[in-house]
């Protein structure tokens, strides 16, 4: 929705979406707003930055490192094909964005709320990360095809969640480092491989087991 709008994005910055997924986000952002304002209705918006898991789709960039990592491990392929290494996102742990998004629709009054963590890394950077703990070094399997370049890409997306702690008390627990070892473990996992282990103890210890 915030596509090429300076960083950090709060609920004060402006839309400037970068792809049709992006603009249907801000028709429906206008749609809840009309309804609230318009109609009465207790509806609120919550824009969610990147939130993954170990549910994450497939080919979204972070599932796509994990389960590559996995599989070449695993020796079901060789190489792995990525596009742009240089965007910058903002990534959190999806279960914590749930709970923000509960939080939102406990309050007196309805208040459109920014998701995030209020960090940023950029594809190589969870690339690094990912190859790393698996014991990996990710310049023998990473290869870029521009392929996969997007037309208007995104450069920088970093939230400024100030609304959300102030108002709805929510900080998250999970930051980068320890949602790119809770991917790794758990594709290692799906696949029979031995995890290290450490993204694992975090589910259990915060939030759940994930089976």
């Amino acid at each position: 929705m915030f596509g090429s709008a300076p960083a950090p994005q709060s609920e004060q910055t402006p839309f400037k979406p970068q792809s049709p997924y992006a603009c249907a986000k801000v028709y429906a952002y206008w749609m809840v707003k009309n309804y609230c304002h318009g109609y009465g209705l207790f509806a609120c918006n919550g824009i969610l930055f990147n939130h993954e898991s170990p549910r994450r789709g497939e080919t979204f960039v972070t599932r796509k490192i994990t389960r590559g990592i996995a599989n070449i491990l695993a020796g079901k392929q060789k190489k792995l094909y990525l596009g742009n290494l240089n965007p910058k996102r903002d990534w959190g742990f999806a279960p914590e964005y749930i709970e923000m998004m509960w939080l939102m629709l406990q309050q007196s009054k309805p208040d459109d709320y920014v998701i995030g963590t209020g960090e940023s890394h950029s594809v190589k950077e969870f690339v690094e990360k990912a190859f790393k703990y698996a014991g990996l070094d990710w310049k023998k399997y990473v290869q870029i095809d521009r392929r996969y370049f997007r037309p208007n890409e995104v450069d920088y997306l970093c939230a400024d969640i100030s609304r959300a702690k102030q108002k709805l008390k929510w900080n998250p627990k999970v930051k980068f480092n320890d949602l790119v070892k809770i991917m790794v473990d758990y594709d290692l996992k799906a696949l029979g491989i031995a995890a290290p282990g450490e993204g694992i103890k975090i589910c259990k210890g915060k939030w759940y087991s994930h089976g």
